[in-house]
């Protein structure tokens, strides 16, 4: 059932679904766009959303998989109640649950541990002493390591995941390594990484990846992502995301 959003909110329209906003918090940028593209998953029957925000994410994943059943996980009272209402809004109610929850507690006794075939997570990315902390506390715990941090995400996602299940998440370039060793040492294998530039003569400002619980060793660089092509606009890639 869909509650009042009030006046603080916008109602946008992205691919084939609508998504409430708060006009001031967490609004959904381009990484939420590029980390649902970058599940290449023919099949899944079960996916978690980690940091899941007003639902972007984890929504567009249930209308590619119409047989999945998806977990959005959030720990911010505001980005809860949008979230459930955005799954009603799309008329998922039936499959698409909102968990809130934080994260640094599981395993918890209400959250079921090893049963997700995917977990996606466009992740706080920057460290507490790193770039400008927004002024709006949500968007700042969005973007900083304020309530999560790397190892806290990747501990939750191998509690989630089951044998073989699959981690995909945008994150900085700047902090691969880190990821990397973070995972290893949690016996996720990266197995796949896509780098994200906004042009062709641009250094990479992001980098989708995708590791495997349990997997074995042996990583795949696909070709780069390009945004933005000569002219300005937007490359045909970045123009077929966008579009429904």
């Amino acid at each position: 059932m869909l509650f009042s959003c009030g006046k603080d909110v916008t109602l946008d329209s992205i691919r084939n679904i609508k998504i409430y906003q708060s006009k001031e918090g967490y609004r959904f940028s381009v990484d939420s766009l590029l980390l649902y593209d970058y599940v290449n998953l023919k099949k899944v029957n079960s996916i978690a959303d980690l940091g899941a925000g007003s639902g972007i994410v984890g929504i567009l994943l249930a209308k590619k998989f119409p047989d999945a059943r998806v977990s959005l996980f959030e720990i911010q009272e505001g980005l809860v109640g949008l979230a459930r209402n955005n799954v009603s809004l799309n008329s998922l109610d039936g499959r698409v649950e909102v968990v809130a929850c934080d994260l640094r507690s599981l395993p918890a006794s209400d959250v079921k541990g090893g049963k997700y075939g995917l977990v996606v997570s466009n992740p706080p990315f920057r460290v507490m002493k790193s770039g400008r902390i927004s002024v709006a506390e949500e968007r700042a715990i969005a973007r900083h390591e304020i309530k999560l941090g790397l190892c806290e995400l990747v501990d939750a996602a191998c509690f989630l995941l089951r044998a073989k299940g699959r981690l995909c998440m945008i994150y900085l370039p700047g902090r691969l390594s880190e990821l990397f060793s973070v995972l290893s040492d949690r016996d996720c294998e990266p197995k796949r990484l896509r780098f994200v530039h906004p042009n062709r003569s641009s250094e990479a400002k992001m980098v989708l990846v995708e590791a495997v619980k349990g997997g074995r060793p042996g990583l795949k660089a696909e070709r780069p992502f390009f945004m933005y092509g000569e002219d300005g606009g937007y490359s045909s890639e970045m123009a077929r995301i966008y579009d429904s």
